[in-house]
């Protein structure tokens, strides 16, 4: 799993055009003892005031003696919900969510009948979760021997990043039952990067690529490359991306898998507009510029050599759909119909980068990660902090239980197969009432978002 956290160095190039001195030059500044947290919180104020998207908001006078956490909270617009901070020798200020901890997600959900069902609806490849046997599909009864009811539900889920082992009871959902039942223990650990999944159906003749894809880390142009060599190889002719799980990560990474669908690009076609306060200004850059931002990315030539030329593609979302992954939706529209399909995704159409003290020794352990640009697509549209709706609404809990992704029962999926083979077209299938009481990957928990990179 792709570490959210780790150090990104991407204070380079366009943003020297606006970076200005360390050293205060206000008159009226306070003077803090190096070491003390007023002088940190000067600090994060001075960064603050250069980089962040809404620093004219930011109070003129905070109140310096306050622990850093709460001042760095003081000094943050009510818009705003994804920034953060961290101190980089204090594991325990990262935030913490399950999916980062243990390496799986679940829903709780109420059915129609009033029965409330805990379902696990994604578990990472070679992470604590898979390794103690825990599948997408599986439905939890208790955690650490509580049964999970619809009023204890959130209070259990809070719960468990706060600890390092978990104890669930698991079974298998079978015509409105659990089966199977049984103890599983999970504990903390690391969980590896994801890999691509993809798959091809052929009916009458006519190929559909399947792609999975968990995150956008940097350097996966390569492994886009091979997928998408491999479809156009077979002959695919529609395409559906899955992103619904997709937190996001670099904007470079996304820009690579754009390269590779549409018909009627160039190198110099524009991708992203990046709009920041009156420091950073406006940023505008094509496809070739964004992706040559990750050193190790192939070139958008060799990329877009294996390029399916499509006029339309499908796109699986969810409300954990964030950051990189939403421009992937966003930025496509003005070169080919983006047909969405699944529930509205986040609201995360703001890019940034950590901010740490680069002077050495280093006097500050504290590392920023604020909201520093908002992001546009070439026809200049965006805003869209209540997410981007579908086209298509399907609740994928609609159908117990949930099959693995990829498969063509799998609801989200099928839903589209079924609209792409069929000459008919498809009937309403959210019908079946499931409400979501709860979801272990709440908004803004245990993911950074967007990289400028």
């Amino acid at each position: 799993m792709k570490d959210f956290f780790k150090i990104q160095f991407l204070l380079v190039m366009l943003l020297s055009a606006f970076m200005v001195s360390c050293n205060r030059t206000d008159d009226d500044a306070p003077d803090f003892p190096e070491g003390t947290t007023e002088y940190t919180n000067l600090w994060i104020q001075d960064s603050m005031r250069r980089y962040y998207y809404w620093a004219e908001q930011m109070p003129a006078k905070p109140d310096y003696h306050l622990p850093v956490k709460d001042f760095f909270k003081s000094l943050l617009s009510p818009q705003d919900r994804f920034s953060f901070i961290v101190n980089t020798a204090d594991s325990s200020t990262y935030p913490k969510s399950v999916r980062n901890m243990f390496g799986f997600d679940y829903t709780i959900l109420q059915l129609s009948g009033g029965e409330v069902v805990t379902v696990i609806k994604l578990v990472l490849k070679n992470s604590p979760a898979s390794n103690s046997g825990l599948e997408r599909g599986m439905v939890i009864k208790k955690i650490n021997g509580q049964v999970i009811t619809a009023s204890n539900a959130q209070q259990l889920a809070e719960a468990i990043p706060e600890n390092t082992v978990i104890e669930l009871t698991v079974g298998n959902w079978q015509n409105g039952s659990v089966i199977n039942e049984k103890n599983v223990t999970v504990y903390y650990g690391y969980s590896f990067d994801q890999p691509l999944l993809s798959k091809i159906f052929d009916q009458n003749g006519k190929r559909t690529g399947y792609l999975y894809i968990y995150d956008f880390p940097d350097g996966m142009s390569s492994a886009l490359n091979q997928k998408f060599s491999e479809f156009k190889s077979a002959g695919v002719q529609e395409l559906v991306l899955d992103l619904r799980y997709n937190y996001g990560g670099s904007v470079s990474s996304a820009a690579a898998l754009c390269a590779m669908i549409p018909s009627g690009i160039s190198a110099n076609s524009q991708f992203i507009a990046y709009k920041g306060n009156k420091n950073g200004g406006e940023v505008k850059r094509t496809f070739s510029q964004q992706i040559a931002y990750d050193p190790g990315a192939l070139s958008f030539d060799v990329l877009y050599a294996h390029s399916l030329g499509l006029n339309k593609v499908y796109v699986l979302t969810s409300k954990s759909t964030a950051s990189a992954a939403e421009i992937v939706i966003n930025n496509l529209k003005p070169y080919m119909e983006v047909i969405q399909v699944g529930d509205g995704t986040l609201g995360k159409d703001m890019a940034g980068f950590s901010i740490e003290d680069k002077r050495k020794p280093k006097k500050i352990t504290w590392q920023i990660h604020p909201v520093i640009y908002k992001v546009f697509n070439a026809n200049a549209e965006g805003g869209y902090i209540n997410g981007i709706n579908p086209q298509f609404p399907v609740n994928e809990f609609n159908n117990l239980p949930l099959q693995p992704l990829g498969d063509p029962d799998e609801t989200l999926l099928s839903y589209v197969l079924t609209k792409i083979y069929s000459k008919q077209g498809i009937s309403d299938i959210d019908k079946n009432n499931v409400k979501v009481l709860f979801q272990s990957d709440s908004p803004a928990a245990g993911f950074s978002g967007l990289n400028f990179k």
